[in-house]
C-alpha cells in the first residue's frame, strides 16, 4: 500500500521525484490553481504559458509532466487538471480533487515518492486528495512478472510508493484524523478490489471464508462460517442450490463487528457468486470473461465491516457473505427444479443464471432475524441495471423511500455515483409460478426492478431495507481513469462506510 505523509509547506526545496500541481480551465486557457505557487515562481511566474504550449488546457484529470526548472529539488512536474476554474467563493469540489489526485497517482507508477501539491482549503480537501491519491496508485500485479523476471528487474512497475500531501499539518488533530480515514478507507477499497480480481481458481467460496476470517481476527471482528453440511442442517435451500453444481462447495460467513457505544445496528448482504458460469442455463460466449467479478457485493461488504472497525465507528455492523460458484455440471440446480429457501418459502428456479438473487434471499432471511435498525444488500445483480444506467452508475431500490433518498445523498458525498430506482408493485405479478411460492424470473423488461422485488419478499416484515445493484461499476473493463483502474473497482465501499458513520451519528435516514 501506498504511504501518506502530511507536510505544511515548502515543496520547492522537497527531496521528491515528482511535484503534482493543479491547473485549472479558465477563459483563456490554462490557469495555474492554488497550492502551486512555489512551482510557478520555479518557472518564473509563466507555469500556465508552458503548460498551454504543451497543449494543456486544465481539463479535469488531464495529465501533463515537463521537467522541473528553478529552485526546484524534484526533477519533474507533474501537472494535473481541475476542470473550470470554480466562480467567485467557490472552491474545487471533493470529488474533483479526488480524481486528480487519482489520475496523477496512475501517472506516477514506479515513482518512489511524489509531493502532492494541490488546492487545500478545508479539511475535506485533505481527505479527498489523500483518498484519491491511494486509490489512483492501485495495481493488482500478484499475477505477473513471474520470480524469473522479478529476478531480472522485468516485473510490472509498482504503484507509486509514498504521498507527501503538502498544506496539511501532521500535528493538527483534524487534518491526523482525515488523513487516516482516508488510508482505512483506500486500503479497504484496494481490499476489496484485490478480491475482484482475484482469479476463480484461487478465490472459492472456502478461501475468500478463510480471508474473511483471517481480516476478522486481525481486526476484532467475531466470525462465523456455515459449510455446506451447516448450511443444509439449517435449510439455507437457496445458497446450496446454486453451489450444488460446483466441486467447490457454498459458505454463508457472519461478520460481526460492534461498539460498546452503538446504539443502532446495520446488517449488509453481500452476494458473493465467486464464479457464474450461468449455471445450466450457461452464459453465452464472451459474457463469462469477466464472471470472477461476480462476488463484489460479498466483497464490499467485507471490507466495510473491516473498515468500520478500523475506524472504530460507534455502530454495530453485521455483515453476511452468501458464497457460492454456479457452475454446470450432473448434479447442478436445472430450471425447473423448486428449491425451499430458508424462509421456508418455495422458489422455482426459470433460470439458473437468475442466481444471486437466491443466495441473497436465504442471507436477507438470516439477518432480518436479528431484527437490525436497516438492511442493505449489494450486488452485482442484473444485466438490466446495466442498460438502464451505464456501467459507473449503481441502483437503489428500498421499501422505503426516505431511506433509499438518504444512500442517494450519502452516495453523493462519497464520491459514487447512483440513481434511485422504483419498486413498481404491479411487476411483481410476473414472478408468480404455478408450482412454487415464487418464480425467480418475471418480466424481461424492467428486470433490474424485477430483481429488487424478489428480494423484497425475504426481508422481514417492519424492518428498513434497500437493494444496491451494483452490476455496471463494479468492474471496469476500459482504460482507468481518475482513481478509477482497470478491472475491480471497489464500487460501494465508501458509499456504505458513510452510511456507517451517518448511523452511528444518529443520522439514518
Amino acid at each position: 500500500m501506498t504511504a501518506l505523509t502530511l507536510k505544511p509547506a515548502g515543496v520547492a526545496t522537497l527531496r521528491a521525484d515528482a511535484i503534482v500541481v493543479g491547473v485549472a480551465k479558465g477563459a483563456k486557457g490554462p490557469v495555474a490553481a492554488p497550492g502551486s505557487e512555489a512551482v510557478d515562481t520555479a518557472f518564473d511566474g509563466k507555469l500556465a504559458a508552458v503548460l498551454e504550449t504543451l497543449g494543456a488546457s486544465g481539463g479535469e484529470s488531464e495529465v501533463t509532466k515537463l521537467p522541473a526548472q528553478g529552485d526546484l529539488k524534484a526533477p519533474v512536474v507533474i501537472a494535473v487538471g481541475l476542470g473550470p476554474v470554480p466562480e467567485k467563493d467557490e472552491t474545487y469540489g471533493a470529488e474533483t480533487l479526488r480524481r486528480a489526485a487519482g489520475a496523477a497517482a496512475r501517472a506516477l507508477s514506479g515513482v518512489k515518492k511524489a509531493a502532492f501539491a494541490l488546492p487545500v482549503e478545508t479539511v475535506e480537501d485533505i481527505e479527498a486528495i489523500a483518498e484519491g491519491a491511494l486509490l489512483g496508485a492501485y495495481a493488482f500485479t500478484a499475477y505477473q512478472g513471474g520470480q524469473k523476471n522479478a529476478k531480472k528487474g522485468e516485473g510490472p512497475k509498482q504503484p507509486l510508493a509514498e504521498v507527501v500531501l503538502v498544506g496539511a499539518k501532521p500535528r493538527d488533530k483534524a487534518h491526523k484524523r482525515a488523513a487516516e480515514r482516508a488510508i482505512a478507507l483506500a486500503e479497504e477499497v484496494n481490499r476489496a478490489r484485490d478480491l475482484v480480481n482475484t482469479p476463480p481458481n484461487d478465490l472459492t467460496p472456502e478461501s475468500f471464508a478463510a480471508v474473511a476470517t483471517a481480516a476478522g481476527k486481525e481486526n476484532g471482528i467475531k466470525v462465523q462460517v456455515l459449510d455446506e453440511k451447516a448450511l443444509a442442517k439449517g435449510g439455507y435451500g437457496g445458497i446450496l442450490g446454486v453451489g450444488q453444481g460446483s466441486a467447490n462447495p457454498p459458505r454463508l460467513v457472519k461478520l460481526a463487528y460492534t461498539h460498546p457505544d452503538a446504539a443502532k445496528t446495520l446488517a449488509l448482504v453481500g452476494k458473493g457468486i465467486t464464479y457464474d458460469s450461468g449455471g445450466i442455463s450457461l452464459k453465452p460466449a464472451g459474457h463469462n470473461e469477466t464472471m470472477k467479478c461476480d462476488m463484489s457485493g460479498a466483497a464490499a461488504v467485507f471490507a466495510t465491516v473491516v473498515a468500520a472497525a478500523r475506524l472504530g465507528l460507534p455502530v454495530n455492523i453485521t455483515g453476511w457473505l452468501a458464497l457460492a460458484e454456479n457452475m454446470p455440471s450432473g448434479s447442478a440446480t436445472r430450471p425447473g427444479d423448486v428449491l425451499r429457501m430458508y424462509s421456508g418459502k418455495t422458489v422455482e428456479v426459470l433460470n439458473t443464471d437468475a442466481e444471486g438473487r437466491l443466495v441473497l434471499a436465504d442471507a436477507l432471511t438470516r439477518a432480518s432475524e436479528e431484527n437490525p435498525d436497516a438492511i442493505v444488500d449489494v450486488a452485482t445483480l442484473t444485466g438490466a441495471m446495466v442498460l438502464a444506467l451505464g456501467n459507473r452508475t449503481f441502483g437503489i431500490m428500498s421499501n422505503d423511500d426516505a431511506f433509499r433518498t438518504s444512500l442517494h445523498e450519502i452516495a453523493e458525498e462519497a464520491g459514487e455515483a447512483s440513481w434511485p430506482m422504483p419498486l413498481p408493485a404491479d411487476l411483481r405479478k410476473g414472478m408468480d409460478s404455478p408450482t412454487a411460492d415464487i418464480a425467480n424470473m418475471g418480466e424481461r423488461m424492467g428486470g433490474g426492478l424485477v430483481a429488487g422485488l424478489f428480494l423484497k419478499e425475504f426481508v422481514g416484515e417492519g424492518i428498513t431495507w434497500a437493494h444496491l445493484d451494483i452490476a455496471g461499476p463494479a468492474f471496469h473493463e476500459g482504460a482507468p481513469y481518475g482513481y478509477t483502474p482497470k478491472g475491480g473497482t471497489g464500487s460501494s465501499v465508501r458509499t456504505l462506510v458513510r452510511l456507517a458513520e451517518r448511523t452511528a451519528a444518529g443520522d439514518l435516514g
